[in-house]
């Protein structure tokens, strides 16, 4: 459909009223060594310890920010990350569980994780990134133009090793510009500071999705480049897949004043 646009044309879609700089947290992705949750046991008062918050809060980092959003509550004030035994910090921790979206969404990430860069001629499947650009993007596009933020994994390394599912990302996209095929993203990095928080993009073009589904002739065996701002420490995203999201109310976890509510 889009060959029979005029050459230039742009479209341009925005989440009406969200900017990171004033819609996301004030502090960033960096949080203390300290168990995401403790296991109780009888005779352990203090529980068991199970997982790491220093590995990072982005996918409930993200999930909050659309709660809060979504019901109209401003974000909280801290300009530092929450402690372990505050409500926000607990409501973060059940946040970043939800968007593990557990089994599918990390069966999910592990596939893209392991899978190639170009189609495998054995099965004909499509590279990690034309799958993003032919089967992630449609569905980001849809939150966008209906005025959903859009929460997105971002894929980062190429590994079968499972316990390298840490060092990929989450972010959250509030608005994309498409001039002819390229299209440039804005999203909320919980990694960035709040300084640069509006000028994070994730960019990538439709014409490296190719019109095959093997590794043949016509573009089909080549890389898709995406190009990206994220403050992931120099590594690349590979690929990028659309989130399952349900909402939750986050109020429970704020402080109760009337100015928290927009």
């Amino acid at each position: 459909m889009d060959r029979d646009r005029p050459q230039g044309w742009v479209v341009r879609s925005a989440v009406p009223g969200f900017l990171p700089a004033s819609g996301a947290f004030r502090f960033t992705n960096s949080f203390d060594a300290q168990p995401l949750l403790a296991l109780r046991l009888p005779g352990m008062p203090l529980g068991i310890g199970i997982g790491d918050a220093s590995r990072g809060l982005c996918g409930g980092m993200i999930f909050a920010v659309r709660d809060l959003f979504e019901v109209g509550v401003a974000v909280p004030s801290d300009v530092e990350p929450p402690r372990r035994g505050t409500p926000l910090y607990g409501y973060l921790v059940r946040r970043l569980l939800a968007s593990f979206d557990l089994p599918r969404g990390v069966a999910r990430c592990y596939g893209l994780m392991r899978g190639a860069d170009t189609p495998g001629s054995a099965l004909g499947r499509l590279g990690v990134g034309r799958r993003s650009l032919a089967d992630e993007w449609p569905r980001i596009r849809l939150d966008l133009d209906s005025g959903r933020l859009a929460p997105i994994g971002v894929i980062t390394v190429h590994s079968a090793d499972p316990l390298q599912l840490g060092l990929n990302h989450q972010v959250l996209a509030y608005a994309y510009t498409q001039v002819d095929t390229a299209v440039t993203l804005r999203v909320y990095d919980p990694n960035t500071p709040l300084e640069r928080a509006d000028d994070v993009t994730m960019s990538f073009d439709l014409a490296d999705a190719g019109s095959g589904s093997g590794s043949g002739a016509g573009g089909g065996a080549q890389v898709v480049r995406i190009t990206h701002s994220i403050a992931i420490g120099g590594r690349p995203v590979r690929a990028f897949f659309h989130s399952r999201y349900r909402w939750a109310d986050p109020r429970p976890a704020l402080p109760a004043h009337p100015a928290g509510i927009r």
